[in-house]
Protein backbone atom coordinates (compact mmCIF):
# COMPACT_ATOMS: atom_id res chain seq x y z
CA UNK A 1 0.00 0.00 0.00
CA UNK A 2 1.54 3.42 -1.07
CA UNK A 3 2.57 6.32 1.29
CA UNK A 4 2.11 10.01 1.08
CA UNK A 5 4.36 12.35 2.60
CA UNK A 6 3.43 15.56 2.45
CA UNK A 7 6.49 18.23 2.70
CA UNK A 8 5.49 21.18 4.38
CA UNK A 9 6.48 24.17 6.53
CA UNK A 10 4.46 27.35 6.70
CA UNK A 11 7.84 29.06 6.44
CA UNK A 12 9.62 29.92 3.01
CA UNK A 13 13.41 29.31 2.10
CA UNK A 14 13.83 26.68 4.46
CA UNK A 15 14.64 23.85 1.21
CA UNK A 16 11.38 22.10 1.23
CA UNK A 17 11.10 21.78 -2.86
CA UNK A 18 14.85 20.81 -3.04
CA UNK A 19 14.16 17.96 -0.29
CA UNK A 20 11.13 17.11 -2.37
CA UNK A 21 12.72 16.61 -5.29
CA UNK A 22 16.08 14.84 -4.06
CA UNK A 23 13.90 12.55 -1.78
CA UNK A 24 11.95 11.53 -4.78
CA UNK A 25 14.81 10.76 -6.81
CA UNK A 26 16.33 8.76 -4.28
CA UNK A 27 13.27 6.83 -3.53
CA UNK A 28 13.24 5.97 -7.50
CA UNK A 29 16.87 5.06 -7.15
CA UNK A 30 16.35 2.57 -4.82
CA UNK A 31 13.54 1.27 -7.13
CA UNK A 32 10.41 2.29 -5.66
CA UNK A 33 7.86 3.75 -7.58
CA UNK A 34 7.61 7.55 -7.05
CA UNK A 35 5.14 10.31 -7.52
CA UNK A 36 5.97 13.62 -7.10
CA UNK A 37 3.12 16.29 -6.91
CA UNK A 38 4.27 19.85 -7.39
CA UNK A 39 1.55 21.64 -5.46
CA UNK A 40 3.30 25.49 -5.12
CA UNK A 41 1.93 28.23 -7.33
CA UNK A 42 6.09 29.18 -8.14
CA UNK A 43 6.62 25.45 -10.23
CA UNK A 44 10.03 24.92 -8.48
CA UNK A 45 9.62 21.46 -8.10
CA UNK A 46 8.21 21.01 -11.74
CA UNK A 47 11.53 23.17 -13.03
CA UNK A 48 13.84 21.21 -10.91
CA UNK A 49 12.42 17.54 -12.24
CA UNK A 50 13.38 18.58 -15.68
CA UNK A 51 10.13 19.78 -17.13
CA UNK A 52 9.36 23.20 -18.32
CA UNK A 53 6.32 24.98 -16.17
CA UNK A 54 5.65 27.21 -18.78
CA UNK A 55 5.04 24.88 -21.52
CA UNK A 56 2.80 22.11 -19.78
CA UNK A 57 -0.45 20.90 -20.73
CA UNK A 58 -1.62 19.79 -17.62
CA UNK A 59 -0.50 20.73 -14.08
CA UNK A 60 -2.66 20.13 -10.96
CA UNK A 61 -5.12 22.81 -11.60
CA UNK A 62 -6.71 20.40 -14.00
CA UNK A 63 -6.51 17.72 -11.39
CA UNK A 64 -7.75 19.81 -8.84
CA UNK A 65 -10.62 22.00 -10.51
CA UNK A 66 -11.37 20.23 -13.96
CA UNK A 67 -11.24 16.71 -12.26
CA UNK A 68 -9.51 15.00 -15.03
CA UNK A 69 -8.54 11.76 -14.38
CA UNK A 70 -4.66 11.01 -12.75
CA UNK A 71 -4.13 9.12 -15.92
CA UNK A 72 -4.13 12.48 -18.03
CA UNK A 73 -2.02 15.02 -15.74
CA UNK A 74 0.82 12.69 -14.98
CA UNK A 75 4.22 13.04 -16.70
CA UNK A 76 6.20 10.31 -16.97
CA UNK A 77 9.53 11.07 -17.95
CA UNK A 78 11.64 13.45 -15.66
CA UNK A 79 15.31 13.92 -15.18
CA UNK A 80 14.40 12.43 -11.30
CA UNK A 81 13.15 8.78 -12.57
CA UNK A 82 9.58 10.03 -10.87
CA UNK A 83 6.27 10.55 -12.20
CA UNK A 84 5.22 14.36 -11.92
CA UNK A 85 2.21 16.13 -11.40
CA UNK A 86 2.97 19.22 -12.34
CA UNK A 87 2.84 23.08 -10.99
CA UNK A 88 2.99 26.63 -11.82
CA UNK A 89 1.14 29.70 -11.57
CA UNK A 90 -2.18 28.31 -13.05
CA UNK A 91 -2.48 26.40 -9.05
CA UNK A 92 -3.51 30.09 -7.47
CA UNK A 93 -6.59 30.29 -9.39
CA UNK A 94 -7.04 26.77 -8.38
CA UNK A 95 -6.64 28.05 -4.92
CA UNK A 96 -9.75 30.36 -5.62
CA UNK A 97 -11.81 28.14 -7.25
CA UNK A 98 -11.15 25.84 -4.43
CA UNK A 99 -13.21 27.88 -2.13
CA UNK A 100 -16.33 27.59 -4.28
CA UNK A 101 -16.60 24.15 -4.69
CA UNK A 102 -18.01 21.56 -2.64
CA UNK A 103 -15.86 19.16 0.02
CA UNK A 104 -12.49 21.15 -1.10
CA UNK A 105 -10.68 20.07 0.71
CA UNK A 106 -10.78 16.08 -0.32
CA UNK A 107 -10.14 16.65 -3.66
CA UNK A 108 -6.78 15.79 -3.69
CA UNK A 109 -7.62 13.05 -1.68
CA UNK A 110 -10.10 11.45 -4.12
CA UNK A 111 -8.02 12.55 -7.37
CA UNK A 112 -5.10 10.10 -5.97
CA UNK A 113 -7.25 7.45 -4.46
CA UNK A 114 -7.05 5.81 -7.76
CA UNK A 115 -3.16 5.39 -7.83
CA UNK A 116 -2.66 5.20 -4.07
CA UNK A 117 -1.66 1.94 -4.25
CA UNK A 118 0.23 1.87 -7.48
CA UNK A 119 2.94 4.03 -5.86
CA UNK A 120 5.19 3.28 -3.24
CA UNK A 121 5.64 6.72 -2.43
CA UNK A 122 3.90 9.94 -3.29
CA UNK A 123 5.90 13.15 -2.54
CA UNK A 124 3.45 16.33 -2.16
CA UNK A 125 5.52 19.89 -2.01
CA UNK A 126 3.47 22.34 -0.28
CA UNK A 127 3.16 26.48 -0.66
CA UNK A 128 4.81 28.05 2.17
CA UNK A 129 1.72 28.53 3.67
CA UNK A 130 -1.47 27.45 5.05
CA UNK A 131 -4.43 27.93 2.73
CA UNK A 132 -6.99 25.75 0.59
CA UNK A 133 -3.50 23.83 -1.27
CA UNK A 134 -1.85 23.06 1.65
CA UNK A 135 -5.22 21.37 3.24
CA UNK A 136 -5.67 20.04 0.25
CA UNK A 137 -2.14 17.90 0.97
CA UNK A 138 -2.63 17.80 5.14
CA UNK A 139 -6.12 15.95 3.64
CA UNK A 140 -4.46 13.69 1.57
CA UNK A 141 -1.50 12.79 3.20
CA UNK A 142 -0.54 9.91 5.34
CA UNK A 143 2.21 12.43 7.05
CA UNK A 144 3.76 15.22 7.21
CA UNK A 145 7.82 15.87 6.27
CA UNK A 146 8.94 19.14 8.22
CA UNK A 147 12.47 20.47 6.58
CA UNK A 148 13.79 23.26 8.95
CA UNK A 149 16.43 25.60 9.30
CA UNK A 150 18.32 25.75 12.70
CA UNK A 151 17.73 29.19 13.09
CA UNK A 152 17.06 31.53 15.85
CA UNK A 153 13.12 31.40 14.57
CA UNK A 154 12.58 28.22 13.69
CA UNK A 155 11.38 26.47 16.46
CA UNK A 156 9.03 29.18 17.61
CA UNK A 157 7.71 28.30 13.80
CA UNK A 158 8.02 24.49 14.42
CA UNK A 159 5.59 24.82 16.99
CA UNK A 160 3.39 26.82 15.14
CA UNK A 161 3.28 24.51 12.37
CA UNK A 162 3.21 21.16 14.46
CA UNK A 163 -0.33 22.79 16.21
CA UNK A 164 -1.93 23.46 13.11
CA UNK A 165 -1.04 19.83 12.24
CA UNK A 166 -2.97 18.56 15.10
CA UNK A 167 -5.77 20.87 14.49
CA UNK A 168 -6.41 19.61 10.59
CA UNK A 169 -6.14 16.23 11.67
CA UNK A 170 -9.12 16.48 14.02
CA UNK A 171 -10.77 18.51 11.49
CA UNK A 172 -10.21 17.06 8.21
CA UNK A 173 -7.44 13.95 8.33
CA UNK A 174 -7.17 11.82 11.75
CA UNK A 175 -4.62 9.58 10.46
CA UNK A 176 -2.67 12.70 9.88
CA UNK A 177 0.85 12.49 11.63
CA UNK A 178 4.37 14.02 11.94
CA UNK A 179 6.75 11.83 9.43
CA UNK A 180 10.03 13.79 10.85
CA UNK A 181 11.83 16.75 11.63
CA UNK A 182 14.78 17.11 8.78
CA UNK A 183 17.66 19.61 9.65
CA UNK A 184 18.38 21.50 6.29
CA UNK A 185 21.00 23.82 5.23
CA UNK A 186 23.11 23.01 8.19
CA UNK A 187 26.47 23.88 9.15
CA UNK A 188 28.26 22.03 12.38
CA UNK A 189 30.96 24.76 12.48
CA UNK A 190 28.06 27.49 13.50
CA UNK A 191 27.62 27.22 17.22
CA UNK A 192 24.00 28.27 16.55
CA UNK A 193 23.23 25.89 14.39
CA UNK A 194 24.49 23.20 17.01
CA UNK A 195 22.28 24.51 19.86
CA UNK A 196 19.44 24.78 17.38
CA UNK A 197 19.57 21.40 16.45
CA UNK A 198 19.81 19.74 20.45
CA UNK A 199 16.76 21.76 21.24
CA UNK A 200 15.37 20.09 18.58
CA UNK A 201 16.30 16.63 19.51
CA UNK A 202 14.79 17.88 23.08
CA UNK A 203 11.81 18.86 22.40
CA UNK A 204 11.52 16.10 19.49
CA UNK A 205 13.33 13.37 20.10
CA UNK A 206 12.88 10.56 17.42
CA UNK A 207 11.15 12.55 14.86
CA UNK A 208 14.21 14.21 14.13
CA UNK A 209 15.96 12.66 11.72
CA UNK A 210 19.30 11.55 11.93
CA UNK A 211 20.23 12.63 8.44
CA UNK A 212 21.27 16.22 8.09
CA UNK A 213 21.30 18.08 4.72
CA UNK A 214 24.24 20.10 4.65
CA UNK A 215 24.72 23.64 2.67
CA UNK A 216 25.82 22.21 -0.15
CA UNK A 217 26.60 24.15 -3.04
CA UNK A 218 25.64 21.73 -5.44
CA UNK A 219 22.57 21.20 -4.34
CA UNK A 220 22.16 24.79 -4.87
CA UNK A 221 23.06 24.32 -8.67
CA UNK A 222 21.08 21.76 -9.29
CA UNK A 223 17.87 22.74 -9.96
CA UNK A 224 19.20 25.20 -12.78
CA UNK A 225 19.67 22.43 -14.50
CA UNK A 226 16.32 20.43 -14.28
CA UNK A 227 18.02 17.82 -12.26
CA UNK A 228 17.97 16.37 -8.72
CA UNK A 229 21.38 16.69 -7.31
CA UNK A 230 22.04 12.98 -7.51
CA UNK A 231 21.96 13.41 -11.14
CA UNK A 232 23.88 16.37 -11.30
CA UNK A 233 26.77 15.46 -8.79
CA UNK A 234 26.15 12.15 -7.54
CA UNK A 235 29.70 12.63 -5.21
CA UNK A 236 28.16 15.50 -3.46
CA UNK A 237 27.52 16.25 0.21
CA UNK A 238 24.03 17.05 -0.64
CA UNK A 239 23.53 14.24 -2.94
CA UNK A 240 24.97 11.66 -0.64
CA UNK A 241 22.78 13.06 2.50
CA UNK A 242 19.31 12.63 0.25
CA UNK A 243 20.51 9.14 -0.45
CA UNK A 244 20.86 8.62 3.61
CA UNK A 245 17.30 10.56 4.35
CA UNK A 246 15.59 7.82 1.68
CA UNK A 247 17.32 5.12 3.36
CA UNK A 248 16.92 6.44 6.83
CA UNK A 249 12.57 6.62 5.49
CA UNK A 250 12.67 2.71 4.48
CA UNK A 251 14.16 1.64 7.74
CA UNK A 252 11.54 3.31 10.01
CA UNK A 253 8.70 2.28 8.07
CA UNK A 254 9.79 -1.36 8.02
CA UNK A 255 10.65 -1.16 12.14
CA UNK A 256 7.16 0.41 11.91
CA UNK A 257 5.78 -2.56 10.63
CA UNK A 258 7.57 -4.86 12.89
CA UNK A 259 6.29 -3.49 15.67
CA UNK A 260 2.58 -3.05 15.02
Amino acid sequence: MGKIIAIANQKGGVGKTTTAVNVAASMAATKRKVLLIDLDPQGNATMGSGVDKYNVENTCYELLIEEKPIEEVLIKETSGKYHLIAGNSDITAAEIKLMEVFARELRLRNALAPVKNYYDYIFIDCPPSLNQLTVNAMAAADSVLVPMQCEYYALEGLTALMDTIKKLASVVNPRLKIEGVLRTMYDPRNRLANDVSAQLKRHFGDQVYRTVIPRNVRLAEAPSFGSPAMYYDKSSTGAKAYLALAGEILRREKANKITK
